[in-house]
């Protein structure tokens, strides 16, 4: 990656989850940490969130997601963006999400999986590990 440009990220909230506070917490501490952000707001649905990454050229996307459909919604994620040709996006995920759930997120190619309490910076220091050279 160009060390010049900007790792971006696209925050998303897919699913019927109405609670966003975590998400924009994350927003703006990506954001502060020297992250460009992209938060696509509540309610989108996996083919919406892949449609802003791909229109977004976004190297990362951060799905939150409290719902509890995290399975089924990171999984057509991850299937649109095979089908889009865009499986080289990171996926990570945050949310309240059990340890073996965790471990099935990650079979289908999520990076990784943050629960709440998780700070801004581990998160940011997770993301330009993958991306800065």
């Amino acid at each position: 990656m160009n060390q010049n440009k900007k790792i971006r990220v696209l925050v998303a909230k897919p699913g019927l989850d109405g609670h966003d506070r975590g998400a924009k917490v994350v927003a703006y501490g990506l954001r502060d940490a020297g992250l460009e952000v992209v938060y696509t707001g509540l309610r989108q649905t996996p083919e919406m969130i892949v449609n802003a990454a791909i229109q977004e050229d976004v190297d990362v996307v951060g799905l939150s997601i409290l719902s509890g459909a995290h399975l089924s919604l990171t999984r057509r994620v991850i299937q649109s963006l095979k089908e889009k040709g865009a499986e080289d996006k990171m996926v990570i995920v945050g949310g309240i999400i059990s340890p073996t759930d965790a471990a099935k997120l990650k079979e289908t190619g999520v990076a990784e999986v943050f629960i709440p309490g998780t700070s801004i910076k581990t998160i940011a220091d997770f993301i330009k590990a993958k991306f800065v050279r």
